[in-house]
C-alpha cells in the first residue's frame, strides 16, 4: 500500500529514529512492501526514485528500502563506515522536497552493515551513485536531511518543472 511521504518542513522528518527490535520483525514485511510502493508510486509520477527511509513514510524506525530493480532490499538499522576520505560533488534530490536539489559532498564509497529482515547480519559496500543513495536515506535515519548540508544558499538549485 502506498504511503504518504512526508514533505520538507513537517517535524516529523527531523527526529532521530528508533531502532527496530527482533520482536518488531513481523512488522517489517508489510512495512517494506509499502515502502516499495511508495517508491513505484513516486516513480511513476516523478520518474525518479530508488530508495526510501521510513521516517519519510512517518515512521520513525532505523529502517531504509532500496528498490532498484524492482525487488525491494532492506536494510534494517543500517550502519554506514567509510573505507577511505575520497568525497564527490552530487546535486542531492529527496521525494520529500521533490523540486529541490542540493549540491553537497558525499562520500564515494561506503559499507552499509545491517540486519535483513530474517535478522541476519548483512555487509554491503557501494560506489558512486549508491553510496550516496544510501548516506541520503541514512541521514534520514538521524533526523537528516540533504538541506542542512548546504554549504550557502546557492547550494540549493530548483528543478524547471
Amino acid at each position: 500500500m502506498e504511503r504518504e511521504i512526508l514533505l520538507l518542513g513537517d517535524e516529523r522528518l527531523y527526529r532521530v529514529c528508533d531502532p527496530v527490535h527482533p520482536e518488531e520483525l513481523a512488522d517489517m514485511p508489510a512495512l517494506i512492501a509499502d515502502m516499495r510502493d511508495t517508491i513505484l508510486a513516486y516513480r511513476r509520477k516523478m520518474g525518479a526514485g530508488r530508495a526510501i527511509a521510513a521516517p519519510q513514510t512517518g515512521v520513525c524506525k532505523r529502517v531504509v528500502c532500496m528498490c532498484l530493480h524492482g525487488e525491494p532490499v532492506a536494510f534494517l538499522n543500517p550502519v554506514l563506515t567509510f573505507p577511505d576520505g575520497e568525497m564527490m560533488e552530487v546535486l542531492d534530490d529527496c521525494m520529500s522536497f521533490p523540486h529541490l536539489r542540493v549540491r553537497l559532498k558525499r562520500y564515494r564509497r561506503c559499507v552499509v552493515h545491517y540486519r535483513d529482515l530474517q535478522w541476519r547480519e548483512g555487509e554491503m559496500a557501494l560506489e558512486g551513485d549508491l553510496s550516496e543513495l544510501l548516506q541520503h536515506e541514512c541521514d534520514h535515519l538521524d533526523g537528516v536531511l540533504a538541506t542542512m548540508r548546504a554549504q550557502s544558499a546557492r547550494d540549493l538549485v530548483m528543478d524547471a518543472h
